[in-house]
């Protein structure tokens, strides 16, 4: 199995070298495999993907523990020892060219800014400013189309936000009809405060094609995440363009929540690149925003702080470790890199 997982693993390293090899396998292996599986747990009600990682974690800790039980009672037996050990490291490995074979390759195929023809450019402080005006004005105006409870803060139900979510996508499809795929539903994790501890609002799991989403998080980001999580379900790999799909797509889609939730994701990476930029004219935007939405963004603000106490940077490590094997050099930070397809976005809708 170890020799298996080795020649799939310089496959896929040799693979991914050829634009038109990856389209190939994307097109006609990797993505059917996954509509095939989005379509299986579609049909059920909670994420299957977190319970197939309990049982492999727990499968694997198992047989560590049962080998070196056997070892101890066995002291001649080393030899299995090492066996079910190299057995375990050659499962993980397994996994790992599974996981690059269905997921990492999209990476190394055709872009959303490739496939849709949008221009980007360096951005000019004016017309980040511009664009991040634009946006804290659209959350201003859709912040009091949400509900809110006695604090001022976003409180829209969560099964209306899950229920809208099959719509979310409907206002790009004339645009972008690469994005005309089928929108399966995204799922709650039941271990959503483990997310939090990690830093994560939302995952995309290819082996079972399931959009898992954070729940515990401030649900004013929640609508324009379930977009993120869908685009990488359409295959949009790049955190980037992923962020650019969720405000673009929930500012689109005709619905107020979703709307209000994707304007204000869309201040947040533009207003965080606009303080770099240029204090002066991001103070200018912020005093613009009104109280309901500088509630809001305090809120998320907030609960990630307390869990930045607890140290959540171990799993965005790895995470930027990932993000820059797949060829994505800002690591985390290409999460924020949404903004040039923003403001590009922006400047074409202006002229």
């Amino acid at each position: 199995m170890l020799a298996l997982s080795l020649a799939l693993l310089v496959l896929y390293l040799l693979l991914r070298r050829s634009k038109a090899a990856v389209r190939f396998v994307i097109r006609y292996l990797t993505t059917p495999f996954k509509r095939m599986m989005g379509w299986l747990t579609n049909f059920l009600p909670f994420s299957l993907t977190e319970w197939v990682v309990i049982l492999a974690a727990v499968t694997a800790l198992f047989f560590l523990i049962w080998g070196i039980i056997r070892m101890a009672k066995r002291p001649g037996k080393a030899l299995r020892l090492y066996k079910g050990v190299t057995g375990l490291l050659a499962a993980g490995l397994l996994v790992l060219d599974g996981y690059q074979w269905l997921w990492g390759l999209n990476y190394y195929g055709d872009s959303f800014a490739d496939l849709s023809g949008l221009s980007v450019r360096p951005v000019a402080a004016d017309d980040l400013y511009e664009t991040a005006l634009y946006y804290a004005e659209m959350a201003n105006a859709l912040s009091d189309r949400v509900a809110r409870d006695g604090d001022g803060l976003f409180a829209e139900p969560l099964d209306e936000i899950f229920a809208a979510s099959d719509t979310v996508y409907s206002g790009l499809a004339a645009d972008y009809p690469f994005l005309d795929t089928p929108v399966r539903r995204p799922k709650r994790m039941l271990f959503s405060e483990a997310m939090s501890m990690t830093g994560f609002t939302g995952v995309y799991f290819p082996f079972t094609s399931e959009t898992n989403l954070n729940v515990n998080a401030p649900a004013c980001l929640l609508p324009s995440t379930i977009a993120h999580e869908l685009a990488h379900q359409k295959n949009v790999a790049a955190e980037q363009e992923a962020n650019f799909l969720a405000v673009k797509a929930s500012t689109t889609c005709g619905n107020d929540v979703y709307g209000y939730s994707g304007a204000l994701l869309g201040y947040i990476h533009l207003g965080n690149a606009l303080y770099e930029a240029d204090y002066a004219k991001w103070e200018e935007v912020y005093q613009t925003l009104n109280d309901a939405v500088r509630a809001d963004l305090a809120g998320n603000n907030a609960y990630w702080a307390s869990y930045e106490e607890k140290g959540t940077g171990a799993a965005e490590a790895v995470y930027e470790v990932f993000l820059q094997a797949q060829g994505q050099p800002l690591g985390m930070k290409s999460y924020g890199a949404c903004v040039d397809l923003l403001v590009a976005d922006y400047l074409a809708m202006e002229n």
